[in-house]
């Protein structure tokens, strides 16, 4: 599980974070969730992944401002494989489910719209180098999610399978449910942790995300819609455990 490490000291955490930034997939603690996109993963490395991977272990870019460096490239590089999943995706789309996902990613760029300054407020109460690395990580690992799965979606779609099962509402559904506990238990926690000034940030992005939700849902099975949560519950828990740390 990919956690913020609060008591390694920063060259630790550039020796963690090679192998941290080789998944996405955070499981959810007491849930055993491993978001969706994250089965993808026993593939063999994107070349992108790869790239970073061979930035972080250079000598000349083993600085702080450099490891960032390497995951800005990556992000930059993850975020033109998103736009070309999203253009072929779309061409693939049946009528019917064109609307559908075009309010989808409308909803995730609105939702990584208002991250943004959630993630400046949460790192703004952190002291120590390690915390920049694991600010450009949370930055990065949100657009690589996407990119792949929308390669999935296209995948799916031109292989002919039969679209998702829409899933049942979450209070009928076990894991939903007991994800939307785990859910709003961490954002009570790291809503009393954030100083009172930054917590309108917190509202603003958990609003922007339920948006998301809510419009990627029915193109998901219900398996996929608890990915989803429990995403959004490890990055919760990961911003809970870092807000304040020195």
């Amino acid at each position: 599980m990919r956690a913020v490490r609060s008591l390694l000291d920063a060259e630790g955490w550039r020796r963690a974070f090679g192998a941290l930034a080789l998944t996405s997939a955070m499981s959810v603690a007491g849930l055993g969730i491993v978001p969706l996109q994250a089965h993808a993963e026993v593939a063999a490395a994107d070349p992108i992944d790869a790239s970073m991977r061979t930035c972080l272990a250079r000598s000349d870019m083993s600085s702080t401002v450099g490891q960032v460096q390497c995951m800005d490239n990556a992000r930059i590089g993850w975020k033109s494989a998103l736009d070309a999943a999203w253009q072929q995706l779309q061409t693939k789309l049946p009528p019917a489910q064109r609307k559908q996902w075009e309010r989808s990613q409308a909803s995730w760029q609105a939702s990584r719209d208002a991250e943004k300054p959630l993630l400046g407020a949460v790192f703004a109460t952190t002291h120590g180098t390690m915390y920049a690395l694991a600010e450009a990580d949370m930055q990065l690992q949100p657009v690589r999610d996407r990119a792949l799965a929308l390669r999935s979606a296209a995948a799916k779609i031109s292989a002919g399978g039969d679209p998702p099962h829409r899933p049942r509402a979450c209070n009928a559904d076990a894991q939903c449910e007991h994800a939307m506990f785990d859910l709003n238990r961490y954002y009570r926690r790291l809503q009393a942790k954030m100083p009172v000034r930054s917590r309108s940030t917190l509202t603003r992005a958990q609003k922007a995300w339920t948006a998301y939700l809510n419009a990627t849902a029915t193109l998901v099975d219900e398996r996929g819609r608890v990915d989803i949560i429990g995403a959004r519950v490890a990055t919760l828990k990961r911003l809970s455990e870092t807000v304040g740390n020195d």
